[in-house]
């Protein structure tokens, strides 16, 4: 009994700490007598004691490293410093656990050099404005270099570019100049627009000024021509009435002079009289001796 005892305690202590499960997104790298056996995927396993080894165990997440800022030099020899942020992701286990000794520490010397590379074929104002362009080939050049690695470079970003500070400032005064300028530039054309829309009020104003006086002369004008028109018209008509009740020629005469002595009550000094109206007044004067001469008889 004691000895069946024992035997099952052993087997115990033995089997149970060798029983082993992986979980998601994790792989296990086993050794076997010291060289590479098989890796585990999730689920459960079982490793022989005294034979088997965990080597490491590696996440299949994709992994995010903030390297510190590396000083570079552009093309026309300006020293900057410039931070990236790398997303990788390990695709085998096997080639990440024996390919290259410490990876992370790998990649962040690798990621160095090849931004320096980039930004020394690059001038300032280039490095300035064409981060993609370096995030660009960075992640294919890093890509390339890791796969013997295991390691799958997803993307490279260039986080912060900082240049000297004489050429901060310089950059700065350039801004604050350009923000002077434009903002002169939409002084100016403000000042443009309304100069405009003032010079547009007053001609609209002096188009309509004289267009109301143009209406009010033509107003006026026709309604002098309306009123001579009904004058005229009244007159046709009394001629007209004149000759259909069979009006003689005295009749018409007598009509004349009636006008005749309207026209007279005017300002006007002179007077020109038709010949039958002469006659007339030469009659009307005779008629008038005729009568004084006998009222003296």
């Amino acid at each position: 009994m004691k000895l069946l005892f024992v035997i099952f305690v052993l087997a115990l202590v033995l089997i149970i700490p060798n029983i082993k499960i992986v979980p998601q997104a994790k792989s296990f790298v086993i050794e076997r007598l010291g060289s590479y056996y098989t890796t585990w995927k999730n689920g459960i396993h079982f490793k022989f004691p005294f034979v088997d080894m965990i080597a490491n165990r590696v996440t299949l997440k994709e992994i995010v490293k903030d390297f510190a800022p590396q000083p570079v030099i552009t093309k026309d020899n300006v020293t900057m410093q410039i931070d990236t942020v790398v997303y990788f992701q390990i695709t085998d286990p096997k080639l990440y656990t024996y390919g290259v000794e410490y990876p992370i520490s790998a990649i962040e010397n690798l990621t160095a050099t090849t931004l320096r590379n980039i930004i020394g074929e690059l001038e300032l104002d280039q490095t300035l404005t064409s981060r993609d362009i370096i995030n660009t080939k960075m992640r294919s050049i890093l890509d390339e270099a890791t796969d013997p690695w295991g390691i799958k470079v997803n993307r490279v970003e260039v986080k912060n570019i900082i240049p000297p500070r004489d050429i901060q400032e310089a950059m700065e005064k350039q801004m604050r100049a350009e923000r002077e300028r434009r903002e002169k530039i939409l002084q100016a054309e403000g000042e443009k627009k309304s100069s405009i829309l003032i010079a547009e009020g007053e001609k609209e104003s002096a188009i309509l000024r004289a267009e109301a006086q143009k209406e009010s002369k033509v107003r006026i004008a026709e309604g002098e021509a309306e009123a001579l028109l009904k004058i005229k018209q009244a007159e046709a008509d009394g001629i007209r009435l004149l000759k259909e009740a069979g009006a003689d020629a005295s009749v018409l005469k007598l009509k004349s002079y009636e006008t005749l002595a309207k026209m007279a009550e005017g300002e006007s000094t002179k007077i020109i009289l038709p010949a039958e109206l002469q006659n007339i007044a030469t009659f009307g004067t005779t008629l008038k001796e005729v009568m004084h001469d006998k009222n003296e008889k």
